[in-house]
């Protein structure tokens, strides 16, 4: 080996670890982020039952979360690809959404909560994009997007298995929403704070990539369009955890604190099969996000009809569904377009997913409070409907196209 090729490799590898310390420290950051709002949503649906909400009530305010929260991407992408402003336009959101959720200690009724809850889905819609493609950029020199993707999933995730069961531990002591909000604001503290250490220590996430182009030139390809239509049948058949949680509370299936536990188990499946995910995605393609769809599929006889054990079956199946939509969904869009145009592609594409996932959490809200069966048939019929449209997806986009970026 040559000189210049011992010091290429040298460069190379220095590039590797410095994408790789840049994606685990926007885990960290999304570990505390996690554990302060996945801690809340772990008791809103008990909570807003508590302060005389209805299942409509509960599936409306959580579905409009969504819908802000993934439509307003579309709007912080825009931004994010023209003004190139990825750290300023993510702390905003952070500082919105960390502030929002030990607010909620401090309501008294459902619309001052319903309030809260919006915003921090603001706030997330706000911060992800830019931050998505800051992590984007590390995709080739740390392995793959679903590696990447997956490293800060497994991360995120592991925040929303700890932030449930501080909850479950504050009311299993407490016996009081208001203390469980409260104490959330410490780990959103912990947050903001790692949040300026990585602005400080990676101004310019953009220079981890090994050029400034990855994916096809030009507008969004057919095969995004076709893609979106898939992901938007999976999000309206898939029910927020607040109406599971609702459920639960209202047919005392799973008691008191266990219904934070659960979602805790919800996280932990999410967060701890998200690195295989991600590797199996890089290797296997689509094939790996159609069987992970159907299996998905299952949470609404078992969490909404189950008893107990079934009822933890069903949480845990539909943990594994939250791990897809948060890993592999964006993984697959990311070499499917331009990195100059990356970031509008990632918020057009969740905000038509918000849309579809307001549409149907407000559908399964109000079929819920007129018909159990009914609300299971909606969510089990739009899951399978994805299938075939994935099928094709699987056919054009395929293992060796994502790796390659195209």
């Amino acid at each position: 080996m040559t000189a210049i090729d011992a010091s290429s490799l040298e460069a190379k590898n220095a590039n590797r670890r410095k994408a790789y310390a840049f994606v685990l420290l926007v885990g960290v950051m999304s570990f505390f982020a996690d554990l302060t709002y996945e801690g809340s949503r772990s008791i809103i649906g008990p909570y807003l039952a508590s302060l005389a909400a209805s299942g409509t009530i509960v599936g409306i305010v959580t579905g409009f979360g969504e819908l802000l929260g993934y439509g307003l991407r579309l709007v912080s992408g825009r931004l994010a690809d023209s003004s190139r402003r990825y750290w300023s336009i993510t702390i905003f959101g952070y500082v919105i959404q960390m502030a929002a959720v030990p607010a909620l200690a401090l309501t008294d009724s459902w619309l001052q909560a319903a309030t809260l809850i919006i915003l921090e889905r603001v706030g997330k819609a706000i911060r992800n994009p830019p931050r998505d493609v800051m992590l984007s950029h590390a995709g080739k020199q740390v392995g793959g997007y679903g590696w990447v993707f997956g490293i800060h999933e497994a991360l995120d995730q592991f925040g929303a298995l700890v932030g449930p069961l501080v909850v479950a531990v504050v009311l299993a002591y407490r016996s009081n929403f208001h203390d469980a909000f409260a104490i959330l604001l410490v780990p959103a503290v912990l947050n903001l704070t790692f949040v300026i250490v990585a602005r400080w220590r990676y101004p310019r996430p953009q220079d981890l990539g090994s050029g400034s182009f990855t994916g096809p030139s030009g507008g969004l390809p057919r095969v995004y369009w076709i893609y979106l239509a898939g992901a938007v049948l999976v999000a309206a058949g898939f029910a927020d955890y607040p109406l599971i949680a609702y459920r639960f509370s209202q047919t005392q299936t799973v008691p008191g604190q266990w219904v934070a536990i659960f979602y805790a188990v919800a996280m932990a499946v999410s967060g701890s099969g998200s690195l295989l995910l991600g590797r199996l995605f890089d290797r296997y393609g689509f094939a790996v996000l159609i069987a992970l769809t159907t299996l998905s599929a299952l949470f609404a006889p078992l969490v909404f009809l189950g008893n107990f054990w079934f009822a933890l079956l069903g949480a845990a199946i539909w943990g594994l569904g939250i791990g897809v939509h948060e890993s592999i969904i964006p993984a697959a869009v990311a070499p499917m377009v331009s990195t100059e145009r990356r970031a509008y592609a990632f918020g057009l594409f969740t905000t038509g997913y918000g849309v579809f996932w307001f549409l149907g959490s407000a559908a399964i809200g109000i079929l819920y409070d007129y018909s159990i069966l009914a609300t299971i048939a909606f969510c089990v019929s739009l899951e399978l409907a994805a299938i075939p449209i994935f099928l094709w997806v699987a056919r054009i986009h395929t293992p060796a196209a994502i790796l390659s970026g195209g």
